[in-house]
């Protein structure tokens, strides 16, 4: 089966679309993922409006890529913290390889606003693809898509 005789609604790329990419979705989980957590730190570090902050963050507890943790300053009523599930902390490939593509052909000339490095030794986070055999991946070309074993094949009309 080729790809244009496979039915696209059973696409896990297309149903992540649906969860992250949505506007500031990403940007969201990138605040979270560099350490704000409270729902004010958020808004005032990307100056994205109250009620979208708001319903991103409804959505993204919905889909479960975070958790609403409750908190209290003393005098003040109780707020909550944003902190990333697993499947949350999962998406930091997507994160490294957007960081990369930026740094690559989107960085201005003073260089890369941001390093990752490894928490143990320091060394600098590159992300890398490899096969099942422990071949590394360097172009789109070394990949070849083919249909899995959830593939749906387009209805003919």
């Amino acid at each position: 089966m080729h790809w244009h005789e496979q039915d696209p609604v059973n696409c896990s790329v297309g149903r992540t679309l649906e969860v992250v990419g949505k506007p500031w979705v990403l940007l969201i989980l990138r605040e979270i993922f560099r350490g704000l957590h409270r729902f004010h730190d958020i808004q005032q570090h990307l100056a994205v409006s109250p009620p979208v902050l708001s319903r991103r963050l409804d959505s993204l507890v919905d889909d479960g890529l975070i958790d609403r943790v409750p908190y209290r300053v003393p005098g003040q009523r109780e707020r909550y913290e944003y902190h990333l599930t697993q499947p949350g902390r999962a998406l930091l490939p997507v994160f490294a390889a957007l960081h990369e593509w930026g740094d690559a052909y989107r960085a201005d000339d003073c260089g890369a606003a941001t390093v990752y490095r490894h928490r143990d030794c320091g060394a600098e986070v590159r992300l890398h693809l490899e096969c099942t055999h422990g071949h590394r991946l360097t172009t789109g070309d070394d990949v070849v898509a083919e249909p899995g074993i959830g593939a749906i094949a387009l209805a003919l009309e």
